[in-house]
């Protein structure tokens, strides 16, 4: 009976000596493990009495109980250690503020696209939407640009499966496109009244959105932004391009001092044409003339490819890139930062 007593206190000792849960299982294994002390004195009862292995086998399987409550005291104790110390590892301190999600903002080229909206709305301009793949009629032939223009060569523009091969489709090259349609849509609107010899509300739109041209470098990319505008009228003229516009970019670039030059130029869609450069009266742009836009007055060919006689209807039409206005706004020198994803430029509009 001593032997058992001491077989007890040895696995007491062994068990608790072990510092990992391998360790442990070996130590069982000493005891109580297929050839272990325990089950050695369980094979040597084969030898005694039916009374001596009666008592002697009631011994046995008492210390074998209280080392298998040993053993699984020891598993709970590593478990709970092994906790302890997780815990420790991943403490939070509840006295700190809790980490929070940032809010989010605008994108600065949206910051534009909303400040245009919102200033040639407040002179009764509609914005109008389109579709990005658009056809080559829309896209070129609507706008008076020929065959043989340069816009219309497979190294200039990004032409799309689909379509016709005399009319391929392509990703837009500008967001007149969106005009023409607009246009076409509000003559159809009011046909009635037209062929009755009746007045037709004016054509007053702007037509903002992504553009795609084959470019890209420090100030073009593939993809960027225009926003087209037109006014179309029985009493539409030069005269009313240049007082809207310029009255634009003043609100815009909140300068009432800023100067305007409308420079001749050509375009197939407008004659006659001219682009427009500023001149800031203040800042690090002071005194330099920057181009901005381009205008002039809508081409009679493309009045008619609206379905209207442009005899009787007239009007002006003007094409910027919100891109560069952000940039001159916000004096940013790459236009490739717009693109980059890059979180500590972005933030600064935020």
């Amino acid at each position: 009976m001593s032997e058992l007593k001491s077989l007890v206190e040895e696995a007491r000792q062994a068990f608790a000596q072990a510092a990992t849960p391998v360790e442990l299982e070996d130590a069982k294994a000493v005891f109580v493990g297929k050839s272990g002390r325990i089950t050695a004195l369980m094979k040597g009862l084969a030898g005694l009495s039916v009374d001596e292995k009666k008592a002697q086998g009631a011994a046995i399987n008492e210390v074998k109980r209280e080392v298998e409550a040993l053993l699984q005291a020891a598993r709970q104790a590593l478990a709970d250690a092994a906790l302890a110390k997780q815990l420790a590892a991943e403490a939070l301190d509840v006295t700190l503020p809790g980490r929070q999600r940032s809010s989010g903002g605008l994108h600065p080229v949206s910051l534009t696209l909303e400040r245009i909206e919102g200033i040639f709305g407040s002179m009764g301009f509609e914005v109008a939407d389109g579709p990005e793949i658009e056809t080559d009629w829309f896209n070129f032939t609507a706008l008076n640009t020929p065959e043989d223009h340069p816009a219309r060569s497979m190294h200039d523009t990004f032409y799309v499966e689909g379509g016709q091969a005399s009319a391929p489709n392509l990703l837009r090259t500008h967001t007149s496109p969106m005009q023409i349609r607009h246009a076409v849509q509000h003559v159809k609107r009011h046909r009635a009244a037209l062929d009755a010899g009746e007045g037709m509300p004016e054509i007053r739109v702007i037509a903002p959105g992504r553009t795609y041209r084959v470019d890209s470098d420090a100030t073009h990319s593939p993809m960027f932004h225009q926003c087209e505008g037109l006014w179309i009228g029985e009493n539409v003229s030069f005269k009313d391009l240049k007082y809207v516009f310029t009255a634009f970019c003043k609100t815009f670039f909140e300068d009432d001092e800023l100067v305007l030059r409308f420079r001749p130029s050509f375009f197939p869609f407008t004659e006659p044409s001219a682009e427009i450069d500023i001149q800031f009266s203040s800042g690090p742009l002071a005194g330099r003339w920057l181009e901005v836009a381009g205008s002039g007055q809508v081409h009679p060919n493309v009045v008619r490819n609206m379905g209207l006689d442009p005899e009787r209807f007239i009007g002006f039409a003007f094409g910027m890139g919100p891109d560069r206005l952000t940039m001159l706004r916000y004096d940013i020198g790459d236009l490739r930062l717009f693109f980059d994803g890059d979180l500590r430029f972005l933030r600064q509009f935020a």
